[in-house]
């Protein structure tokens, strides 16, 4: 495993940079290993629903996890508010960082991740592959 580690800093796109980062890196089968920050706007899907929601607040970053390939990432964010309420979903463009947001990120070096459409969801899923 390759262990690789950023900070994004005021303003800067949560997932745009993860994507931006992956493929700067070449990565491919990369995953989360950590992620604490905050955001001043979050970007999400909730579970089985079709739309984004959008809220422009202070949030801590009490969880992010996911893969990244070279077909784009699948990420998972948990945030808590000023109340500690915590609100979590897909991550999505838009999510802004507000102070800070200090990402580890791993690569398994004899796998390759790829998506493909599954039959079953119609989603395109994770399809992991040895690497040649």
């Amino acid at each position: 495993m390759t262990v690789h580690a950023l900070r994004l800093r005021p303003g800067q796109d949560l997932r745009l940079e993860l994507e931006a980062f992956a493929r700067r890196e070449h990565l491919q089968a990369g995953f989360i290993i950590t992620c604490v920050g905050s955001l001043q706007q979050a970007v999400i899907r909730p579970a089985n629903q079709p739309d984004a929601l959008t809220r422009v607040e202070k949030f801590e970053i009490v969880s992010l996890t996911g893969t990244l390939s070279p077909d784009g990432p699948h990420l998972h964010i948990a945030l808590s508010d000023s109340l500690g309420n915590t609100l979590g979903g897909h991550l999505l463009a838009g999510s802004l960082v507000y102070t800070t947001a200090e990402i580890v990120v791993g690569e398994a070096e004899h796998l390759r991740f790829s998506r493909e459409t599954d039959t079953t969801t119609t989603y395109k899923e994770l399809k992991i592959n040895p690497r040649q």
